[in-house]
């Protein structure tokens, strides 16, 4: 048996090995652009750099900041991920973050004589609420085999204009100036970890949501058919996995299920741990940030944590170089549009293959 296990990790080691190495190349060709840029277009540009590399490190409140802005795309990378070893993927992101959050907020509120059952039950029925209607997508794949692409953007779209309306709508809190609703108590905030950052306990949180994912992946019967579903590749259930046994559709509605999920309690940790109220428009960005954060990743839960990390690390960066120096804070969605078009890339991802092949 150890024998047998040593020859699969020879075997599997070149292929990590290079796939590695094509992350590593992909992040160092984007903040090569990033330098570019500072010179480019600030008139500092050893300030700007120095803002953007070494600013989100450089005291405990910029250091907390940007690990606490990594949590929801922790959330978000590991519902990507899952998605993906399952062979789909989920667009979906943006709406069911901001669903989840505004859910869990409400019940709450509405829950608050329960204590901290009422905060759990309210949590929970937030990311069910995304998981459901992420698996709507997978249903209708499954049964007209409608792109789920298309699906989860589409009713993320929806789900976004429906969930500002209640913001700014009936649930929108009298009593403040910003487009948001009331505030939790604060008997159900999280504790922060390290101030005056706004980091906070959901960091233990995602990194057990971490923990959980991969042990679901790699160590029960319904992750290993998820993996198996997912072999080929997207679009298109897996053959061997149909003949052997599997129930793919259901695999499909599973995990886009969990995918939304995960998605849905970033959504509703963002509220407990950082903003403790559902603000108009507060998940921009991060549905498509956890998307690239799992592409980086390759869909393994472990890599997901520094990916999400470097996202955020260049966020920050971004919004001190824009408060300290010349430049607006588009650079950063620049550098983060590089990252998309390199981890994505067809060309790169074939040359690193054969890499790992022929080692």
């Amino acid at each position: 048996m150890n024998s047998t296990k040593t020859g699969r990790l020879k075997q599997a080691l070149p292929r990590y090995i290079a796939s590695s190495a094509g992350i590593l190349l992909i992040l160092s060709i984007s903040l090569a652009v990033l330098v570019v840029l500072a010179f480019l277009l600030s008139k500092t540009p050893g300030k700007t750099l120095s803002l953007f590399f070494v600013g989100p490190l450089k005291n405990t409140y910029y250091l907390g900041n940007m690990i606490n802005s990594a949590i929801p795309l922790i959330f978000g990378g590991l519902g990507a991920s899952i998605a993906m070893r399952a062979g789909n993927i989920n667009l979906g992101g943006e709406g069911q973050i901001y669903a989840g959050a505004l859910v869990a907020t409400v019940l709450t509120l509405a829950l608050a004589p329960l204590g901290i059952a009422g905060a759990i039950l309210a949590l929970t029925a937030g990311a069910v609420v995304s998981g459901c209607v992420a698996a709507l997508s997978g249903l209708l794949k499954t049964r007209w085999n409608t792109s789920e692409l298309i699906t989860t953007f589409l009713v993320s779209n929806a789900l976004m204009l429906i969930t500002s309306y209640f913001i700014t709508g009936p649930l929108l809190d009298p009593n403040t100036n910003l487009q948001s609703t009331r505030k939790i108590a604060e008997s159900f905030r999280l504790p922060q970890i390290m101030p005056p950052s706004n980091l906070s306990a959901a960091l233990f949180f995602a990194l057990a949501a971490v923990l959980g994912v991969h042990l679901f992946l790699h160590r029960t019967r319904m992750g290993y058919e998820l993996r198996l579903s997912g072999q080929n590749g997207f679009f298109g259930a897996n053959l061997f996995a149909r003949y052997g046994g599997i129930n793919t559709g259901w695999s499909m509605i599973l995990s886009m299920f969990l995918s939304g999920l995960l998605y849905g309690l970033g959504g509703g940790m963002a509220i407990y741990g950082t903003y403790y109220a559902t603000m108009k428009d507060f998940s921009s960005g991060m549905g498509w940030n956890g998307l690239a954060v799992a592409l980086i990743a390759r869909s393994r839960p472990a890599a997901v944590i520094p990916a999400a990390i470097f996202f955020s690390w260049i966020g920050s960066g971004a919004r001190l170089a824009m408060q300290f120096s010349d430049v607006t804070f588009e650079i950063s969605s620049i550098v983060q549009s590089v990252v998309f078009f390199l981890v994505t890339s067809v060309v790169l991802q074939d040359a690193f293959k054969r890499k790992g092949a022929a080692k």
